[in-house]
């Protein structure tokens, strides 16, 4: 018999970070969204009990803690949310995050960047 995968995911969460290589982009900040799915078995004998899943006011609140922090590199935010998700969340068998940015240095307006990272067990 098959197994059921629960999928708890935020999408397109919007932040105004200090993140970027140049200095520049550090003292004026950028804006980001960030996507976060994570996957875990249904294993849950009741379905109104929000102990039994993953609450994503939590989530959301990791998402904030992580993005709200100087730093130059896309991914060393997606790396922490996903260390903090496997800490916090022992049962995840699955965590995927993506971090957009919404404005790169280019000289362009309609360019995005994006870093993902996946958590496998």
């Amino acid at each position: 018999m098959g197994s059921i995968i629960q999928e708890v995911a935020l999408q397109k969460v919007r932040f105004f970070s200090p993140i970027g290589y140049y200095k520049e982009e550090r003292i004026l900040g950028n804006e980001f969204f960030v996507d976060v799915v994570v996957r875990f078995p249904f294993d849950n004998a009741n379905t109104e009990d929000l102990s039994n899943t993953i609450n994503y006011g939590e989530l959301y609140d990791l998402l904030y803690e992580v993005m709200k922090k100087e730093r130059t590199l896309l991914e060393s935010a997606a790396e922490e949310i996903l260390s903090k998700i496997q800490d916090r969340y022992s049962f995840v068998d699955e965590a995927r995050v993506s971090v957009h940015k919404t404005t790169p240095p280019f000289g362009h307006d309609h360019v995005q960047a994006m870093v993902s990272l996946c958590y496998i067990r």
